[in-house]
């Protein structure tokens, strides 16, 4: 495992202080804010160290409430809402400076059988093809995420549909533990979502005019998953207005199966 890998699967980790209580530190990766993909990842993980191994978790539903602050840590508590026969239901708080900043619904399933269908993966290009073909791989300093991003970048304003498409994982060796792999992609969900919305707009992640915060996030489980093998992250924004974005993503595997659903709301306000 890369030293960068270790340190993110550590602060997924977090510290048991008493029973349904935990602590996670925190990263910060240079945004605003604390990023908001930290603390759904360290939230679901909470959750998930009280629930029986075997009930893996379906959905998660969150409302960010404040901003976080990257430079410290994040207080999570669980209340163990419900352990029916075949569905566990978990609420989580994480709490800055005693108030809240973040709260989350998890649902855990056991394995069952039942019909299936998927949405089709899109045709695009396979990333050890992009690569070998000089395809540039970006990462954050001292992160172990990659991403490959598919989208031609070459439009102007509304000649861009409202849509993303990108390879991505997390570079290194991992245990094969379920949980740990959805923590993970729970966290990376948060990654490029949002600005999905600002795409047709010609607006920039890093304009000054734009303060930009997530409100809500949920995903969907719908299958395993391996966070270190690559993944396709197809996102569009059906709708954008009142100084809020709204997006929604498919995560698929390379063999073509979607793993996870996402959807994203978030304040997209430009001051003058």
């Amino acid at each position: 495992m890369s030293q960068a890998l270790d340190n993110l699967v550590a602060l997924l980790g977090l510290d048991t202080i008493e029973e349904n209580l935990f602590r996670g530190h925190s990263q910060d990766l240079g945004f605003p804010q604390l990023f908001g993909g930290q603390v759904l990842g360290q939230a679901l993980s909470a959750a998930s160290q009280t629930v029986m191994p075997e009930r893996r978790v379906h959905s998660m539903h969150g409302y960010f409430l404040r901003p976080g602050n990257a430079s410290r840590p994040v207080v999570y508590q669980v209340d163990a809402v419900r352990d029916g026969g075949s569905f566990t239901t978990r609420r989580v708080t994480a709490i800055q400076y005693g108030k809240p900043i973040f709260f989350c619904s998890a649902s855990f399933h056991g394995q069952e059988d039942g019909h299936h269908h998927q949405l089709a993966m899109p045709g695009l290009e396979d990333p050890d093809d992009l690569i070998a073909s000089g395809a540039t791989v970006q990462r954050f300093e001292g992160h172990p995420i990659e991403f490959l991003h598919l989208d031609d970048d070459t439009g102007n304003g509304c000649d861009r549909p409202p849509q993303k498409h990108l390879w991505f994982r997390l570079a290194g060796a991992l245990p094969d533990n379920p949980a740990l792999h959805r923590y993970l992609l729970a966290y990376s969900s948060d990654f490029h979502l949002l600005t999905t919305s600002l795409v047709p707009h010609d607006i920039n992640f890093w304009d000054p005019k734009l303060q930009i915060a997530s409100l809500d996030h949920s995903i969907w489980f719908h299958q395993d998953v391996q966070a270190n093998n690559w993944l396709l992250y197809a996102m569009d924004s059906p709708w954008a207005g009142g100084a809020r974005g709204f997006a929604r993503g498919s995560i698929f595997d390379r063999q073509g199966h979607l793993v996870a659903s996402s959807a994203q709301e978030g304040l997209t306000r430009m001051r003058q």
